[in-house]
């Protein structure tokens, strides 16, 4: 929010007019005494949009920190939404109870000063005199949303976005419907790279930003150079991080997952155009169980010192006898015998479980199918090293020995999104796939097992 001058409202004049910003809404936001920069004014100009039968519904602002997406949000929602429409209801939902509380608190202190309003601490909910109310909202984890859950709103902001999973998320925006004549409903979405819904964001908004494409939502790239409030302090720490941080919170860079695991992962470095495995390399394979979480097979062979996957064999729901069939398949795609496999590893449960009415492990059903596994190293700490390793670091020279064919969309698209395990940063974290089946790190494992396994490690049970 800039200073209020005659040269500050001149400049906010002449930009809100350049990016569409109509009339009244500039008033609503410049008697208010907030004045926007102008990044933050490409946001208030995409929220009107959603006024138009043909206009967005969801509007995301992020990237790096510190542009003020949280106070362009909420500015956004307090001063002019709530103030045009009688009777708004809004819902103000960010990561964990309390910081919502204090940031809510901050926001309103700065930026109602002008605005009559009443605040209950205790309700967390803000009301205006013409009847529109802000609600906030917090989450620690997914579970806090179903409070939520079929309640209604006529406005969602969801600040921390990527921290929601997408499946939750999509149950949130349910509750978006109105029945107001005079108002559109649409959601407000502000995040930084990374967290558990990284890909989900990055699909629904940058993507479409991107490639010219944006319909049903608008995109408003932002970087900390965007606010030029921001203390001297605060920018020598963005610009001494390293690493995916720095990617991430410094250049809000999409393509590097804040808490990516396998950070010098690069697709042009580490994916390749199918090729005929050649007669002499070493060929195995390896398999991660699952029945609501799907089973993944990958077939790994390794030549001139470098480690491949492939291909690859994915689904949820289906049993053994119905997997293996399919990955005689995968392997026939490639001209792969089973005879031909140095080992078929896999997880130490097909060895525990039992799944069928006569009380048969999960590997002897495959035994059955002609498909005899063995135990693969589970190591989850030298597994998540040994493929780090692998990869390489093509910013510091050190040439990678790990390739993934470009027909094994699934197993790209996983590794680069696993992060790190709080808890144990040198393990990657466990994730299962969310009610839809998306996400999860079952492809990952099943690679983790190639690679660690491979060289004969384990013994026949």
């Amino acid at each position: 929010m800039a200073v209020l001058t005659p040269k500050t409202l001149d400049s906010f004049l002449r930009l809100a007019r350049s990016a569409g910003m109509p009339q009244d809404q500039v008033v609503n936001l410049y008697e208010r005494g907030y004045v926007p920069f102008p990044k933050q004014i490409l946001f208030h100009a995409a929220a009107r949009e959603c006024d138009k039968p043909d206009g967005p519904i969801k509007v995301g602002f992020g990237g790096a920190r510190g542009p003020g997406k949280t106070t362009t949000t909420f500015a956004q929602m307090a001063l002019d939404d709530c103030q045009r429409v009688p009777g708004l209801k809004c819902l103000f939902i960010r990561q964990t109870q309390k910081s919502a509380k204090e940031s809510f608190e901050d926001l309103r202190l700065r930026l109602l000063r002008r605005t009559p309003h009443d605040h209950a601490g205790t309700t967390g909910i803000l009301k205006f005199p013409n009847g529109s109310r802000i609600h906030l909202g917090g989450f620690a984890n997914d579970k806090d949303i179903d409070k939520y859950l079929g309640l209604e709103y006529d406005l969602i902001a969801i600040e921390e976005d990527t921290q929601l999973s997408a499946s939750k998320k999509q149950q949130l925006l349910t509750c978006l419907r109105t029945s107001k004549r005079n108002w559109r409903p649409r959601s407000y979405h502000t995040t930084n790279p990374g967290g558990v819904d990284h890909a989900g964001y990055k699909k629904t908004f940058i993507e479409p930003f991107r490639k010219g494409t944006q319909t049903a939502t608008r995109f408003i790239p932002s970087f900390a150079s965007d606010n030029p409030a921001l203390n001297a302090e605060y920018l020598d720490t963005l610009n001494n991080l390293t690493g995916w941080l720095r990617g991430a919170w410094l250049d809000g860079d999409w393509d590097i997952a804040a808490g990516q695991f396998f950070t010098t992962w690069r697709y042009d470095e580490h994916t390749c155009e199918p090729f005929p495995i050649p007669d002499n390399a070493d060929v195995w394979a390896a398999l991660d169980y699952g029945f609501t979480h799907p089973t993944v097979a990958c077939l790994a062979f390794k030549h001139d010192g470098t480690y491949y996957i492939a291909a690859e064999h994915c689904r949820a729901k289906a049993l053994p006898p119905t997997h293996a069939e399919a990955i005689k398949a995968m392997l026939a795609r490639k001209g792969v015998t089973l005879d031909r496999l140095k080992a078929f590893y896999a997880g130490a449960d097909v060895f525990q479980m039992k799944g069928d009415a006569q009380g048969k492990k999960i590997s002897q059903q495959y035994q059955e199918c002609g498909i005899r596994l063995r135990p693969a190293v589970d190591d989850r700490i030298a597994g998540a090293a040994k493929l780090l390793q692998l990869l390489g670091d093509k910013d510091n020279n050190i040439p990678s020995k790990f390739k993934i064919f470009r027909d094994c969309p699934y197993l790209i698209e996983q590794i680069p999104a696993m992060i790190h395990d709080q808890r144990r940063p040198e393990d990657v974290l466990k994730v299962d796939v969310d009610e839809a089946g998306n996400g999860g790190d079952d492809g990952y494992d099943c690679v983790r097992y190639a690679v660690a396994s491979e060289g004969g490690v384990g013994v026949y049970i």
